[in-house]
């Protein structure tokens, strides 16, 4: 490939990148808050409306049932007492108009029985209206006394309580002006309970009398309320509870996605930066060695003026092959096989490397004792993390200064170690853009060596960071694992 196909295809993914980048990116975040707030308050509430429902429809029913189970027994308990069992019901003794029809009931014995049954219905707590139906859906008789006579011809739950035989009940929250039965004397304040309680013959299969009660009990109210009003904070709490949850995944689920996305565009970058990288090496190297060569050679025959303008040539290709060697080291791919390294020996070599040029620098270093302390890594590329450190620290001190190499924090699991030089330093922009690739203040510098310091610890499994301020100074923080044990 040549240089000139390399830049077509860089140039090609770059056009195709800025063309991504004005389609505004998917906010997984964003989405979430809106969709799943949507969704679990919809839920909630409907959650809450339906438990809301059982919580009255069951509270009304019980009410309902215990009335007419009470209804029932005070009806047979007054036919006892009496002494008219297994002749007549309650029911069949209610109807005024069939007293004449029973000559086996004493006269005397059914009405103590019908009186004491209507008292008791009368003095039902928190009875509304209550009213007695015949079987020709007449009044017989009634709290309000304006109701009795009356014929009820058009009550479906009446009906439907005749018919079939059963107990009906239904709840209402304000007044049917249409029902001609619901006249009640004191009208209800709130909720009340219509209730329809058969009563039956001997046989136990003809409904003989039906009786229609209104109430209005405030205790049950109450509780139904409280217990709503709790029904509907523990939905609340929940519904809350759900969605910080899942909202803390989805947060840490960005988080994750967007640091894979960042290497993602990262390798990416690598990898066409290789490719290029690999077409200019192979196209410079072979001039490069040419001009060199040629150069020497020219050398050997020139004792002249030409002499010092031949050596200008031969120092500037010698830094462009530098410049070529480091640009293919930066990009070159790295293993992941690490294995514990001895940390102090690593970095007592990079700075016998750099005795020379510290030395000249007039740098001082202070090095902490590090005890043969071992940290997972690879020897090579760990002396090439101290090589690039320490040269952009004798870089920021050109006038002198001290190297300080200390451990900030050592456990089990890992080793934090800082070098710090007393030099320029760095603005905030600055240490910004000091892991980005090719970028760099030096002059005739690639830009590469803290971009290959990033990949060399993240690969080990470990970390880098800067501190520094203009004028006092820069840090860098290398973590490390440690071997496990």
């Amino acid at each position: 490939m040549t240089i000139e196909q390399t830049l077509d295809t860089t140039s090609l993914h770059a056009a195709d990148t800025a063309g991504a980048s004005e389609r505004p990116p998917f906010n997984l975040l964003r989405w979430y808050a809106v969709v799943s707030l949507a969704v679990i308050v919809s839920v909630a509430v409907g959650l809450g409306l339906i438990s809301s429902r059982f919580v009255i429809n069951e509270s009304v029913e019980r009410d309902a049932l215990l009335t007419a189970q009470f209804i029932q027994s005070i009806a047979s308990a007054e036919v006892r007492h009496v002494s008219i069992p297994n002749i007549r019901t309650m029911g069949e003794l209610l109807d005024p108009r069939l007293d004449e029809a029973f000559p086996e009931v004493a006269p005397a014995a059914r009405r103590t029985a019908r009186w004491e049954f209507l008292d008791h219905i009368a003095h039902l707590p928190d009875v509304l209206l209550a009213n007695i139906y015949a079987p020709d859906r007449t009044v017989i008789w009634s709290t309000n006394s304006a109701l009795i006579g009356k014929l009820i011809d058009s009550d479906e739950d009446l009906d439907h309580a005749f018919d079939y035989k059963v107990r009906v009940s239904a709840s209402y929250h304000t007044l049917d002006d249409a029902r001609s039965e619901q006249k009640f004397i004191v009208p209800p304040q709130n909720l009340f309970i219509e209730n329809y309680i058969p009563l039956f013959d001997n046989s136990g299969e003809q409904v003989t009398a039906m009786v229609e009660i209104y109430k209005e009990p405030r205790d049950l109210i109450e509780r139904i309320e409280q217990g709503l009003l709790l029904l509907w904070l523990g939905t609340a709490l929940g519904a809350g509870a759900v969605y910080v949850s899942l909202y803390l995944i989805i947060y840490r689920a960005a988080k994750v996605l967007a640091t894979q996305q960042k290497q993602l565009i990262g390798n990416e970058t690598v990898v066409a930066l290789g490719e290029m990288s690999s077409a200019v090496a192979h196209s410079l190297r072979n001039p490069l060695a040419s001009i060199r060569s040629s150069a020497e050679l020219a050398q050997e025959f020139d004792d002249g003026a030409a002499h010092q303008q031949i050596d200008a040539i031969i120092s500037q290709v010698d830094r462009m092959s530098q410049w070529v060697r480091e640009l293919l080291q930066s990009l070159r791919p790295l293993t992941d096989e690490v294995e514990p390294v001895d940390l102090e020996r690593a970095l007592r070599d990079s700075l016998r490397a750099y005795d020379g040029a510290i030395s000249e620098a007039r740098v001082s270093v202070k090095l902490a004792e590090l005890g043969g302390v071992r940290v997972m890594g690879q020897a090579g590329t760990l002396v090439q993390v101290f090589n690039s450190l320490i040269a952009n620290a004798l870089e920021a001190m050109p006038d002198g200064g001290e190297l300080r190499v200390e451990v900030l924090r050592q456990t089990a699991k890992s080793l934090s170690l800082r070098l710090c030089d007393n030099g320029k330093g760095m603005s905030g922009k600055l240490q910004g853009m000091a892991f980005k690739p090719f970028f760099t203040t030096k002059q005739g510098g690639l830009g590469v060596g803290l971009v290959l310091v990033k990949r060399i610890m993240e690969r080990s499994g470990g970390s880098v960071r800067l501190h520094s301020r203009e004028g006092e100074g820069t840090c860098a923080v290398l973590n490390f694992r440690m071997p496990p044990r």
